[in-house]
């Protein structure tokens, strides 16, 4: 995706010199700058997270990793969840 952003000219020569720095483009560098923002945000923001906000999203990410195409009847779940913990 492209997109255009407007950035200040001391920004710029403060880029352009990293990239010198760390032989890589100004390009490279501001998409790891914003991968690296994204992530801390993603980390703060789960920091933040009641302990059950936490088993929710937790029990999300298990959902979204199953076969959906795999089914199973409703008498199979009950006797699933009727069996006792270990």
């Amino acid at each position: 995706m492209r997109k255009n952003i407007d950035i200040d000219e001391s920004l710029i020569l403060k880029l352009k010199l990293l990239a010198v720095y760390e032989n890589m483009s100004v390009k490279a560098i501001m998409e790891e700058a914003v991968s690296s923002y994204v992530k801390q945000k993603e980390i703060d923001r789960i920091k933040e997270l009641s302990e059950e906000e936490k088993e929710d999203l937790g029990l999300l990410l298990l959902m979204q990793q199953t076969d959906t195409l795999e089914v199973v009847t409703e008498k199979e779940v009950l006797e699933y969840l009727d069996k006792p913990c270990k």
